[in-house]
Parts: structure tokens; sequence; C-alpha cells
């Protein structure tokens, strides 16, 4: 009777502990998933607070002034580029923040459609960096904007005049020009040097880095190449391009109602072929051939004062 007592006892015991690794590990589960799904929400929120703060750079912020983004947790910022979505494909943002010294997870995306952002794959900090450049090609596309992460610094060496002048202005606190002994996680920018992480040949306008050729025209593009990784910017690019295709048929549009009171301005023909050779860049080499005709629509519509279509 003793031992029947004592394998009784035993069994409560058992059956109590397992009922009790059983309820904890349901809290511990339900804890986890609200966790998670908080961080989601969290993510997601912080990708839309900083589509909104993105707003001003596309209403006349020019190259000059810079913002700065600052999170109280290590944030990773994913850039997300998707060139097949609608007319004008799509920019993404995906948030993930460390928590309890691990990167979190979420696969919540938040989208626009008017925005175009250049940076690596994902950049990485606590403190961000945002600055835009317009693109005009050769009427005003959109305005390009770049981030980049306190953690990197970046020294522009022998950079041209205009361009040294330019980003002294900017007062960035992660561009030098000048005095780059000292900085660390420091990224040489050359120009017209291959001896550096970015090698910029600005008479030939290629980058070159990860030892990937990026073509470029125009300053704006310029620092895209620097800033961003080839996939995002070949990805952007395209987008550019689809945008350039659609204003390009709207100034024809434009061009047949006021050649209707007499104004031609006889760039019909040449934004028919800026649209269809927008329409077919594959690759930023590609660019050359798009930037002579973009030249020469951009010197007919100066030479046209009397009708010009912007």
């Amino acid at each position: 009777m003793g031992k029947k007592g004592f394998l009784q006892i035993s069994f409560a015991w058992l059956f109590a502990i397992i009922v009790g690794a059983v309820i904890l590990s349901l809290t511990i589960f339900a804890v986890t998933k609200m966790i998670g799904t908080q961080e989601t929400i969290i993510g997601a929120k912080t990708a839309k607070e900083i589509g909104v703060l993105l707003n001003p750079l596309e209403t006349g912020f020019e190259i000059g002034k810079t913002t700065t983004l600052g999170f109280p947790a290590e944030t990773r910022i994913y850039n997300k580029c998707d060139n097949a979505r609608g007319i004008f494909g799509r920019q993404g943002i995906q948030i993930s923040q460390k928590s309890f010294d691990k990167w979190t997870k979420t696969e919540v995306e938040v989208s626009f459609a008017n925005k175009y952002i250049f940076s690596e794959n994902y950049v990485e900090g606590k403190t961000f960096y945002i600055f835009s450049k317009p693109l005009e090609f050769p009427f005003k596309v959109t305005d390009l904007i770049y981030i980049t992460s306190s953690q990197k610094n970046y020294c522009f060496i022998n950079a041209p005049t205009e361009i040294k002048e330019e980003l002294d202005a900017l007062k960035q606190e992660n561009i030098f020009t000048e005095n780059c002994e000292e900085l660390v996680n420091k990224i040489d920018v050359c120009f017209n040097s291959l001896n550096c992480n970015i090698s910029v040949n600005y008479g030939s306008q290629i980058v070159t880095k990860n030892n990937e050729i990026l073509h470029f025209r125009t300053d704006a593009l310029m620092y895209a190449a620097i800033f961003s990784d080839k996939e995002i910017y070949d990805c952007q690019l395209q987008r550019i391009m689809q945008r350039v295709e659609q204003l390009s048929q709207i100034y024809q549009n434009k061009e047949s109602f006021i050649s209707q009171v007499g104004c031609n301005s006889n760039l019909r023909g040449d934004l028919t072929q800026l649209s269809n050779a927008a329409n077919g860049l594959t690759s930023s080499a590609n660019l050359g051939s798009i930037w002579n005709i973009v030249e020469k629509i951009k010197d007919k519509n100066e030479l046209n004062s009397q009708c010009k279509l912007w």
C-alpha cells in the first residue's frame, strides 16, 4: 500500500509538471506572438513615417540641405525597388530593428509610386542622412533621394570644383572633401583614379564599385550610382525611364495643343523618339544614346523662347 501511495503521488506531481509546462509554453508562445505582431506594426508604421518624411524632398528641397533621421534602437532600412508594378513601378521600404540583441523579421512593406530612393540594399544604424537632387531629362522628371548611414563616412577625393562646392555646402556629417585621414569606416570616392572603394570617371561618366560599372548622365545620377548598389541603381533607373516615357507623351499632347493656336515647338518627333528610347532602356550602358536625344530636345526648347514646352 505504501508503494502504491508513493506511485500515486509521483503521477500527480508528474501530471502537474506536464500541465504547468504546457501552460508555460502556451504563455511564452502567446507573448512571443504578441511581441512579433507589435514589432511588425512598429516596422510598418516607421516605414510609413519615413515615406511621409521624404515628401518635402519632392517639393523643391535642393541639395545644399540635408535632413537627419534618428531611431532609438539599431535599425535597418531595406530599399525595395520593383519596376514591374504599375506604370511607374513601386518604391518599397521595410524596417527591421534590433530587439533583445536580435533583428526583428517582418514581411510588411510600405510602398510608393512616386519616390525614388538610392541606397545600398539596406542601410544600418541609429542615425541616417538624407538629401536629394532634382533630375532633369531634359524636363524635370523627379527628385532623386539618397540615404546613407552615419556609420559610414564618404571621402570625396579630387572631386571637380563644382562637386566639391556642392558637397561642402551640403554640410552632411558623413560626407567629406578633405581631412579624411582620421575617419573611421571610411569609403573613399576617387575621381579619375581606380585605387579607391568607389571610382568616378567624370569625363566618361562611369562609376566603378565592387568590380561593377554603372553609367550615369547628370550629377543627380552620379550621386545615385555612388550611394546605391548596382541592383538598386538599375531598377530605379528603369523606373525613372518609365516616368520619362509618360512625361514625353504628356509634352507631346501639350505641343499639339499649343500648335493649334499658332505656337509650334517642333518637338513632337523628338519627344516620340525619347519616349521610345526610354521605354527600351534595359541597362545604364544605354544612357548615352538616350542622352543624345535629351540634349537635342533641350537645345530646341531653349532656342524656341516663344513656344517653350517647359
